[in-house]
């Protein structure tokens, strides 16, 4: 099994952004070191504890510090946003680290309306318009605008000889379909809905279509995953997470509480159950517990590759379980 990491580079409360950043280089060559096949970022804004806003300039820094892993936008929020630049941003990338750089799009719209409409700097856009935006984005990045599309003889610059594989990231059978008719990569986001995952892929590989990406269908999972040395440790690990995604979800302090804060507060019923509910969005055990639900998932989902976020407290012990993963399958 291949096994990547999707880094929305959550912030640890009495932890510096700045010092996070430097933690995340940290993990990104450690990655490296183990053998991951690509380090991705995600794009989330407004959001005080999750500082990955703006994907390529992470790229950018992570690319030039490593030298094998891939590096990747898990991913860029193509609504708020110009094809035509996104296409830009990404030939720079791809020509400054060639072979190196992954394209991932999605269509969230990024945050809160206001949030989305300062990111528009006011225009109106309609996330409908992502099927237009994503053809144009692959207009661009090929050197293929039709004759007659209203900007034909505009080219995306840099032009490197290659150019970097485009991933769409979705939740269900309607993004798994668009992809698929597109002939791009698909990632599908166990981590946010995990009870569409098996229909989502079932559909990317019936309705596969060979392109100048892909000959054939190529897919990961994306999920949370906390490794420790037992089920206790895991456990243990997991009262972090499980304390931040509630509260995420909440639209309350996203910093990542320490264990003893998470122990300590006071848990409503439905806080209790909603906490249930999410855990079947994480992978979450020692090792062979995390080994078999892994294989499992990847089984179920007819894929080789997992994507992992790890959203714990100690930035040593999020070093570790991805070391133990690597352990079990690389």
């Amino acid at each position: 099994m291949k096994l990547s990491i999707l880094d929305q580079v959550p912030v640890s409360k009495n932890m510096s952004v700045t010092e996070t950043f430097q933690q995340t280089a940290e993990l990104a060559q450690h990655a490296e070191f183990l053998g991951y096949t690509r380090y991705w970022f995600a794009e989330h804004h407004g959001t005080r504890g999750l500082a990955s806003t703006s994907p390529e300039i992470l790229m950018s820094y992570i690319a030039s510090i490593t030298s094998r892993i891939r590096v990747g936008s898990g991913g860029v929020l193509l609504p708020q946003y110009s094809p035509y630049k996104a296409a830009e941003n990404f030939r720079q990338l791809e020509a400054v680290f060639p072979g190196r750089i992954d394209l991932g799009v999605g269509r969230s719209p990024g945050g809160t309306r206001k949030v989305r409409e300062a990111l528009l700097d006011g225009a109106a856009r309609d996330l409908s318009e992502f099927p237009r935006q994503l053809k144009d984005l692959i207009y661009y990045i090929t050197d293929s605008l039709p004759s007659d599309h209203p900007f034909h003889g505009i080219k995306a610059a840099p032009l490197p000889e290659s150019i970097p594989p485009v991933w769409i990231l979705g939740l269900g059978e309607n993004s798994a379909r668009q992809t698929a008719e597109l002939g791009l990569n698909y990632v599908f986001g166990h981590f946010i809905k995990p009870d569409r995952g098996r229909e989502a892929f079932r559909d990317y590989r019936k309705h596969f279509v060979p392109s100048l990406f892909s000959a054939s269908p190529q897919s990961l999972a994306a999920v949370f995953v906390i490794c420790g040395k037992d089920d206790d440790h895991a456990e243990e690990l997991a009262y972090s997470q499980d304390l931040w995604l509630l509260r995420v979800e909440k639209g309350l302090d996203s910093r990542v509480p320490s264990i003893e804060e998470a122990k300590s507060v006071v848990r409503s019923a439905a806080d209790r159950e909603r906490m249930a509910i999410n855990r079947k969005r994480m992978i979450i055990g020692g090792p062979d517990k995390v080994k078999k639900a892994m294989n499992e998932l990847s089984d179920q989902y007819e894929t080789d590759e997992i994507m992992i976020l790890t959203n714990v407290y100690s930035f040593d012990q999020k070093k570790h379980s991805f070391s133990r993963l690597a352990e079990l399958f690389l």
